[in-house]
């Protein structure tokens, strides 16, 4: 969930398909996709694995990436034709005049059901907000949705977002540099959060994305404007099936554990116990709003913009 820098260009052409297409059916346009290992990748996953895809003859290969500011590079340097991202990855780029727009919501925070959390030594002293002042606290990458949202869930709560370290390390990393004392908090998404829970040695301190806003987009589908333009028939079709799917998705968690658990290799067991990620059926601009605004305030980005430039001009509710 990290800005978009020239470093994460380097792991593109390592990376294989962990989600194979099926057979392209005749007359379906062949989509390269690409997404992190999270939940709210899951709609997709399953419109291929079902055949919706094929039924708004679309056929998608979709490569599991490291992070999502790998994905934001690889469609903009041409590897991907759709990519899922953070969206503050997507305000980022936006904020560098980089030419992308997003198509299609993907994980909606629902504060309800929360899919992310703060980590802290489960046998640890830290048990409020002014308990971190001063102390190091792991992020996906520095400026990133992990960031914002922990410094302002900090000077929400009696701390002081100021006088913290930030340090980048991934996600799967984080128990372990917990267990080290090597940081003394971390923030974890499902389902590596059910995951790390698991192990009995971290603790849930708080849910920092509620600090954003009770409900906002946190990460999108997008492709390139020029892409867009010139595929506006492809982008409309994936839309509409990506509604339908996610849909299907929310109301069918058990039904999808075995794809996700096969896309992100993490147990199927651990992701049955997870709370899973809520995925959106469409974009509200204020959704995208809120991230805008605490991106501005906390300095993420250097000015702040209308959600709706952001967004592709063709997209329909």
């Amino acid at each position: 969930m990290a800005p978009i820098s020239r470093r994460t260009f380097v792991s593109l052409a390592a990376v294989a398909p962990l989600v194979p297409s099926m057979a392209l059916a005749a007359g379906a346009t062949a989509i390269r996709a690409a997404s992190a290992g999270d939940d709210d990748v899951t709609p997709l996953l399953y419109a291929q694995q079902s055949g919706l895809l094929k039924r708004f003859a679309l056929d998608a290969n979709v490569q599991r990436m490291p992070s999502g500011s790998t994905v934001a590079s690889g469609v903009i340097g041409g590897s991907f034709d759709i990519g899922k991202s953070s969206l503050l990855s997507l305000i980022n780029a936006r904020g560098r005049n980089v030419p992308i727009v997003i198509i299609a919501p993907a994980g909606v925070y629902d504060a309800a059901a929360p899919i992310g959390g703060l980590l802290v030594r489960a046998d640890g002293p830290v048990k409020t907000a002014a308990d971190l002042n001063g102390k190091v606290i792991a992020v996906s990458a520095l400026n990133d949705l992990y960031t914002i949202s922990t410094k302002a869930w900090l000077d929400q709560h009696g701390g002081d977002s100021s006088s913290i370290k930030l340090i980048e390390l991934p996600i799967s990393a984080v128990p372990e540099a917990l267990a080290q004392g090597r940081i003394d908090a971390g923030n974890v998404l499902e389902p590596e959060l059910q995951f790390a829970l698991e192990s009995g040695k971290v603790r849930v301190l708080a849910h920092p994305f509620d600090a954003i806003a009770r409900r906002f987009l946190y990460t999108a589908w997008f492709t390139t404007k020029d892409y867009a333009t010139k595929n506006r028939d492809v982008v409309d079709r994936f839309t509409r099936a990506m509604r339908e799917a996610a849909a299907y998705t929310n109301a069918h968690h058990a039904e999808t554990v075995g794809l996700l658990a096969e896309f992100t290799k993490v147990p199927a067991a651990v992701i049955g116990k997870a709370t899973r990620s809520t995925a959106g059926t469409s974009i509200d601009p204020r959704e995208v709003q809120h991230v805008i605004d605490v991106a501005y305030k906390y300095k993420a980005i250097p000015a702040s913009f209308d959600a709706r430039d952001l967004i592709d001009s063709g997209y329909h509710a």
